[in-house]
This record gives structure tokens, sequence and C-alpha cells, in this order.
């Protein structure tokens, strides 16, 4: 078995290295798909020798993935972001199913494992961030679907398996970061909220932001992350406030 690790990319200097280099030894081929960044990104990869680098406009994040999938040699796809990184027992797992899983042509069958997310430094095991599963290698006839949260779509017959080990997600520097990056996916869950004919009641901007902060920190323990805990639960409150908010203005 074989596997393509594939990594779409915009203005990821501070990520990228890291991820490539905890592919090494464990995938056969490497592909980025770059939205022309402006930083240095594309130079970085450009450093690695057993990786293709390519740039695309953006098509979305599910069109912008199966594009790059459709790049792939190789039948089966390990869907990485640049701000993720393989575990060491994660590695040894997937090296393992590669040397044992023996049918290839088995496009049913796809493999998850659990994301552990970093969060200012801290890695929150709480909060409902933790344990994330993900199905992260599958075979690449298996499309993208989702402008936002993108999810595969799996066949009626799909097998998945479980591997050991955690994907390392680095996903927020400080709070100036979580709070732009919860600006743009609030936009476009409105957005897509919109497209689907939903509203946003008087009750949701008042009930929804409670109930979400209660759930995480009380319900799902994300008191015991401490004070990153509290955080990531406020903010995503505040997201949930936020949504709304700019889902009644998009009926305006």
């Amino acid at each position: 078995m074989q596997i393509t690790a594939v990594i779409i990319t915009f203005n990821e200097e501070r990520n990228i290295e890291r991820c490539i280099n905890s592919l090494q030894g464990v995938v056969d081929e490497i592909i980025v798909v770059d939205s022309f960044s402006s930083d240095s990104t594309k130079e970085i990869c450009q450093q690695f020798k057993n990786l293709k680098f390519y740039q695309k406009e953006w098509l979305g994040y599910s069109e912008q993935k199966n594009y790059a999938n459709s790049l792939s040699i190789n039948d089966f796809i390990l869907s990485i972001d640049a701000d993720e990184v393989l575990s060491e027992e994660l590695k040894q797992n997937i090296i393992g199913i590669k040397l044992n899983y023996s049918d290839l042509n088995d496009s049913d069958t796809s493999f998850s494992f659990n994301r552990l997310t970093n969060y200012c430094g801290s890695w929150i095991k709480h909060c409902g961030w933790y344990p994330d599963r993900k199905i992260r290698i599958f075979h690449k006839s298996i499309k993208w679907i989702g402008a936002i949260h993108e999810t595969l779509l799996l066949t009626q017959n799909a097998k998945i398996i479980f591997l050991k080990g955690d994907l390392l997600h680095y996903t927020v520097y400080s709070a100036s970061d979580h709070i732009k990056q919860l600006d743009k996916f609030t936009t476009l869950m409105a957005t897509q909220a919109f497209e689907k004919g939903k509203k946003a009641t008087c009750f949701d901007l008042w009930f929804s932001p409670k109930w979400k902060f209660f759930r995480d920190y009380i319900l799902k323990l994300g008191f015991l992350d401490g004070y990153s805990g509290y955080q990531v639960c406020k903010l995503s409150a505040f997201a949930t406030f936020t949504k709304y908010v700019k889902l009644r203005e998009l009926y305006k």
C-alpha cells in the first residue's frame, strides 16, 4: 500500500515545514497545492526534493482538496493540514498499515485517528475538542463535500479502521489569531445557513451562546483545561453569537 500526503496551503510559512518534516519516511509522495501565498510558503516547500508543489486559485475547501487529491499517483490519500503534525505513535501505525494492509483495491476502507489541538501553547483535552476523531486516510475516489468543516462522502459499504496515535493540531498561537479565525469562519457558517434558508431568532441569539459555553465548559469538562479551557469555551460561545448576528444581517 502506498500513500500520498496532500496539503492545501495559503500563507503557512509558520507551520508548513513542521508538517512536511513529520511526513518524512511515512508517505510515498507529498503534494502541496498552494493558493498563491504571499509569504515564504512556496520557498519552504521547494526546499524538499521529494515534494510536488502546485499553485491553484482558491476553489473553496472541498474543491481545492479534491483537485489536490486528483494529482496523486497513488490510490490512497493522507489528507493533512499545514498546521497539523503526525505524532510518533501515529507515524508508526500508518507505516504498519502500509506494510500489512493488503487489499489495494478496497476503495471502501478508510482510516481514522484522533486530533489533539494545541491552543496558545496548551494542549486542549476537553471542551469538546478531544478526542476529535478524523477520517484522514482514504481512497482517492472518495470526495470532499461542504463549504466549511468539509466531510468525506463515504459509501454505504464504508469501513473505517481506527489508528492509535494523535494528529497534533497547532491551530492558534494567540487570542488575536483566534478572533480573526472566528470572524472568517462565522461569516462562512452564516452564509451557508442563509443559503439553506435558516433564520436566527432572538431566542437563538440569547440562548445558544449560553448553552454552548455551559455544554463545553461544564458538561464537556473544559474547566479541567485551566485558563486556556475557559478562553476556548468563552470564545466559542462568542462565535455562536456572532454567527447568528451575521445570519440576521444577511436577511436585512
